[in-house]
């Protein structure tokens, strides 16, 4: 028997031997398209069943991980020896004033950014075409350039948030402010407290709806332009968080790396701080680009990298 196997049949027990699945591919659940298998895969449709399905494992001692729609992560080849939870919490409550609540799970593209546009309502439009849940845009303080005046500033996931509620470690429920987050660029509190993300109270602005959606297809176009298009080439955003205010793709591409290919994975011609999967890549072959990346860097030009993705189960 697996190495957690009686915890992991007294797991499924608990939380509904009937939605508990073994073995699942993570590979389709990720942008890169890569990763091993979980022992056990449960989706959650409610902040109810979140609770329960992440306080049954913890009682019962079985590694959990809370999964998303797979962006920035790196799923290893071995997969996760536990229980892989998706938060399909994809809930959405308009409210008087251009107030908004969002599930954790609910896409922020399309579904809210589709949602919140219909009704004139500005703000998240601006990261369309970003790749994440409501949860994790909170985790990370999602943020794009503004399309307007030239691109000058960047716009940040905190500037719409009133509050969000948050499932503590210890099992409590709690109301918090943007206060309580910290955010940063690319930064919240959230992985240092280990607090899951249940929804997320947005205050958007009444804008007239073609100049969203001229918003929009500007952000789109500026996209397109620079990053390779996770449709044709799967990956999981930057690799490496930002150095001294600038994004790491230059050192990295100042030191020539770009189009550097190993295997079936390859450091983008187009944005040098991504890596992406040609088709069947390893998480083995991503971290040795990871690892020559970092090396060189270092090595040409003094800057020491580090990873903006989290990297998931056994590599």
């Amino acid at each position: 028997m697996r190495p957690g196997g009686c915890s992991h049949e007294r797991y499924a027990q608990a939380v509904g031997p009937e939605r508990v699945h073994r073995d699942v591919p993570l590979a389709p659940l990720t942008t890169f398209r890569i990763g091993g298998p979980a022992d056990l895969f449960y989706i959650a449709r409610s902040a109810e069943e979140l609770c329960h399905a992440v306080g049954v494992a913890r009682e019962l001692g079985v590694p959990s991980f809370v999964l998303g729609r797979g962006a920035n992560i790196l799923v290893g080849d071995r997969g996760f020896r536990g229980v892989v939870i998706r938060c399909d919490i994809a809930t959405l409550e308009f409210r008087p004033g251009g107030r908004v609540v969002a599930g954790a799970g609910l896409d922020v593209f399309p579904d809210l950014v589709n949602a919140t546009v219909a009704r004139g309502l500005g703000g998240v439009h601006h990261f369309v075409g970003i790749p994440s849940t409501v949860g994790g845009a909170v985790c990370g303080n999602l943020h794009f350039f503004a399309a307007a005046p030239a691109r000058e500033r960047t716009v940040f996931w905190e500037e719409f948030m009133e509050s969000a509620t948050i499932l503590t470690p210890d099992g409590e429920i709690r109301h918090e402010g943007p206060e309580y987050f910290r955010f940063g660029y690319n930064h919240s509190v959230i992985p240092d407290t280990g607090d899951l993300i249940l929804d997320a109270s947005l205050k958007l602005v009444p804008t007239e709806i073609p100049d969203l959606h001229g918003v929009m297809r500007e952000n789109l176009a500026w996209r397109n332009e620079r990053f390779p298009s996770l449709c044709l080439y799967p990956n999981a955003g930057s690799i490496f968080k930002m150095i001294d205010g600038i994004n790491a793709r230059q050192p990295i591409a100042e030191c020539g790396l770009n189009g550097h290919v190993h295997g079936a994975a390859q450091i983008s011609d187009r944005h040098a701080n991504q890596i992406v999967n040609l088709g069947g890549a390893t998480a083995a072959e991503v971290m040795t680009l990871i690892e020559l990346s970092r090396e060189t860097v270092s090595r040409e030009t003094g800057y020491e990298l580090k990873p903006e993705i989290e990297f998931v189960g056994e590599f």
